[in-house]
């Protein structure tokens, strides 16, 4: 008895295990190819338009170890990632890359967390209304709202709200989120596309679970139409959003660059254009490593939940 019990607590371990030794081994796949991909790139971090003196050339890449071999340069870079180090800054004295993305994650984390929030409390419920109030007034409003959100991008909709709500009514500031108010306009751009489209799959996986065997054996048991919905029909149904949850939430936590842009925000998607557009190189690698690794963690938690939704699901030698 005790035995079967161990057993798929060691399933679920060594699939956890599994998971990190592939998790680390993706993470040093995109560093390798980062770093090489900033070396094919044509000219370098310190060029410019301006002539610049071979003296002041040689001292800068001396400073920042570009003299030395590639090779090498990869082993120094490997050793520092490994420390959770991403080295200096190229345009920025005395500023580290780390600096850079601890400066910039805390709007983008509080943007991001509000805009998650409100893509899961708007989108799904959205969806299930949809799905219950099927081909009536409520899922055409629903389907109208979600196919102009997935339609508009959200570069459109931050200027209209920006336009409309900041510049002609006032209600809101026009850039920086010095103000709570200033949250209100980049949420709303940054969710409305992922708020539509959670609502529409969610509408469809609900529909598709609604006409399998087993609700309509709950319902011939006699089940409350409340507890056939959320304990069965709901539950089953929220795995494919679940799947699509876990990319939508390392996307929202770290930020969009042109929403950023468009609102002046202080975050890491601000940084990393600034990064390409002056050529800083190491920046563009540590925020590039930063972002990998927020999006595989979410993937990881997402499979967690699989097993909480549906019991059914399997890890390790079992699901053989």
């Amino acid at each position: 008895m005790r035995s079967d019990l161990a057993r798929p607590v060691r399933d679920l371990i060594g699939y956890v295990l599994q998971r990190l030794v592939l998790m680390v081994a993706t993470l040093f796949a995109i560093v390798t190819l980062t770093f090489f991909l900033m070396h094919l790139v044509p000219g370098g971090p310190f060029v410019s338009d301006k002539m610049m003196a071979p003296e002041i050339q040689a001292a800068l890449d001396a400073k920042f170890h570009l003299d030395q071999p590639v090779w090498l340069q990869y082993l120094n870079y490997l050793k520092g990632v490994a420390t959770f180090n991403f080295g200096p800054s190229f345009k920025y004295p005395g500023m580290t890359v780390n600096q850079m993305i601890l400066e910039g994650l805390p709007v983008t984390a509080k943007v991001g967390m509000l805009a998650l929030i409100c893509v899961i409390g708007l989108g799904v419920p959205m969806g299930v209304i949809a799905a219950i109030f099927r081909n009536r007034w409520p899922d055409s409003l629903v389907m109208v709202v979600a196919t102009i959100g997935v339609a508009v991008p959200s570069y459109v909709i931050a200027t209209l709200a920006l336009y409309v709500f900041a510049l002609r009514l006032g209600w809101v500031p026009t850039f920086g989120v010095d103000d709570w108010r200033g949250y209100f306009l980049p949420v709303f751009a940054l969710s409305g596309f992922w708020i539509s489209f959670i609502a529409r799959l969610a509408r469809s996986s609900l529909l598709e679970t609604l006409q399998q065997d087993y609700m309509t054996t709950a319902k011939a048991k006699g089940l409350r139409p409340g507890q056939i919905l959320f304990k069965h029909g709901l539950r089953n149904s929220l795995i494919p959003v679940v799947t699509v949850l876990g990319p939508v939430a390392a996307n929202l936590l770290t930020g969009s660059f042109v929403i950023e842009q468009i609102f002046a925000l202080p975050g890491i998607g601000r940084h990393f254009v600034l990064s390409i557009t002056n050529r800083d190189y190491t920046a563009i690698m540590g925020i590039t490593i930063f972002y990998a690794t927020i999006l595989m963690v979410m993937i990881f938690i997402v499979d967690m939940l699989y097993l909480v939704l549906d019991p059914r699901i399997k890890y390790g030698r079992r699901a053989r």
